[in-house]
């Protein structure tokens, strides 16, 4: 015996009627704004104010000597200096520099300033930094250390655009155990 089940009607697919306007009104069509692309849209005025702002900064500081400039003045002759001589450039400590001079010994004079890369401590980033101060031939100039990175004061004041570390909490609070 074959069971028959009775199904719900399917809501009809046919689309809504749409009301038409009143007579007398007029349907209002809207202009179709366009493209969302760059040549489109109304570009912002700022980028125009920094670039004028950095070209006057620029400017004004095109005679100013910085603490770098004048430190760049001072040469160490790479083939010639002292371990201590060595120590006064940026970022270089007593080990490196006696690296420095292990190095030399065993390999002969440095060519060219490049091939101080090949001294285990000294990499490229850190040789951008010192190739100012570099030099195969002639006297060592430099007479002080020179101290290149942040121009923070090590234990000085907390900076007036920082606001100061709270303090942690003298509690743990529940459920983050120790």
């Amino acid at each position: 015996m074959t069971t028959i089940r009775n199904f719900p009607e399917q809501p009809s697919l046919a689309p809504h009627p749409v009301p038409l306007p009143a007579s007398g009104e007029r349907e209002r069509i809207l202009p179709h704004p366009g493209p969302r692309n760059a040549r489109s849209r109304r570009r912002p005025r700022w980028p125009a104010a920094v670039l004028g702002a950095t070209i006057l900064f620029a400017a004004g500081s095109l005679g100013a000597e910085t603490p770098g400039e004048t430190a760049a003045a001072g040469k160490v002759n790479i083939n010639q200096a002292s371990a201590a001589q060595i120590a006064y450039l940026p970022r270089v400590g007593a080990k490196v520099a006696t690296r420095v001079l292990e190095y030399r010994k065993s390999n002969g004079p440095f060519a060219r300033t490049e091939d101080l890369m090949e001294v285990k401590g000294i990499g490229e980033k850190l040789f951008l930094t010192l190739k100012p101060y570099l030099a195969v031939s002639g006297p060592t100039t430099l007479a002080a250390k020179v101290h290149a990175g942040s121009p923070r004061k090590k234990g000085g004041s907390v900076p007036a655009n920082k606001p100061a570390q709270k303090p942690a909490p003298a509690t743990v609070p529940a459920g983050k155990g120790r």
